[in-house]
C-alpha cells in the first residue's frame, strides 16, 4: 500500500467513526480529496486506492489536472474563489463550484453551462465571519441567492459551503460549523427546496471530524491524504 493509499483509508477510517458518533451513515459524507499543488501521480495513486473526488483551487491548475486524468472517471471540485473573469473555462469543465459568493457569479455561471448544454452544481459559500481576506455571500444576501436559483437553467443549487476563521484546535471550529447547519435549517423552513440545500461542504484536514459531528456532507482533506503541501507561486 502506498504513502498516499494508507493515507487515504486513515481519513475515511475518521470519517466513518466522526459520522458514528453523530448518529449518521459514513456513506452519507462525500470526501473531497485537495490536490492542489500535488502532481498527477499523486491523483492517480489516490484514484487507485477508491477516491473519486478531488478538489482544486484554482482554475488553470484544475484545467491541466483534468487534461492529464481525462482516462480517469472524477469528479472535479473547483473549491477557491472564482474570478468573474474565469467563468467560462470552468463551468465548461468542471462538475462542482463550491465557492458562490453573489447573484452575479452564480448568473455567470449559469449562462455558461446552459450555453455548453451542461449541468454544474454549485454551492453559495456563506460568510459567517466577515474576515476581510475572505470571500462568500453575506447570511442576509443568501435568500436573493436561493430564490435565483429556482431558475437556473445551467447551474444546480445543490447546498452551502463554509470556510471558517482558521483555529488551532479543532474543537473551536464547532460553533461555526453549528451555526451554519442552523442557518440551512432556518431556509429550509422558509420554503427553500429541500434538493437545494442537501449539501453542507465544511471541513478540512485539522477539522473535519467536528464538521461531519455537526453535519456536513462533503469534507475537503488534502494533506491529511497528500501530505505536507508545497506552495509555488501561481496565478489562477
Amino acid at each position: 500500500m502506498s504513502a498516499i493509499a494508507a493515507r487515504l483509508a486513515e481519513v475515511r477510517e475518521r470519517m466513518g467513526n466522526a459520522a458514528l458518533r453523530a448518529g449518521r451513515r459514513a456513506e452519507d459524507v462525500r470526501l473531497i480529496a485537495v490536490s492542489k499543488t500535488f502532481p498527477i501521480e499523486a491523483i492517480r495513486e489516490a484514484y487507485d486506492a477508491g477516491q473519486r473526488d478531488f478538489g482544486e483551487n484554482k482554475v488553470q491548475e484544475a484545467l491541466q489536472k483534468i487534461d492529464a486524468a481525462s482516462d480517469m472517471q472524477i469528479g472535479w471540485h473547483l473549491i477557491g474563489h472564482l474570478q468573474s473573469n474565469k467563468v467560462r473555462k470552468a463551468a465548461g469543465r468542471v462538475q462542482w463550484i463550491h465557492a458562490i459568493d453573489s447573484l452575479d457569479l452564480l448568473r455567470r455561471v449559469d449562462d455558461v453551462a446552459a450555453s455548453e448544454g451542461r449541468s454544474v452544481h454549485v454551492l453559495i459559500q456563506v460568510d459567517l465571519a466577515l474576515e476581510a481576506t475572505k470571500h462568500g455571500a453575506r447570511v442576509e444576501d443568501v435568500p436573493q441567492l436561493l430564490a435565483a436559483a429556482g431558475g437556473m437553467r445551467g447551474a444546480v443549487l445543490a447546498g452551502l459551503m463554509l470556510l471558517p476563521p482558521a483555529v488551532e484546535h479543532a474543537e473551536d471550529a464547532r460553533s461555526w460549523f453549528r451555526r451554519l447547519r442552523e442557518l440551512r435549517e432556518r431556509w429550509l423552513q422558509d420554503g427553500t427546496p429541500a434538493e437545494q440545500l442537501r449539501e453542507l461542504s465544511m471541513g478540512m484536514s485539522h477539522d473535519f471530524e467536528v464538521a461531519i459531528e455537526e453535519g456536513a456532507t462533503m469534507v475537503r482533506v488534502g494533506s491529511a491524504i497528500f501530505g505536507t503541501r508545497v506552495y509555488a507561486s501561481q496565478g489562477q
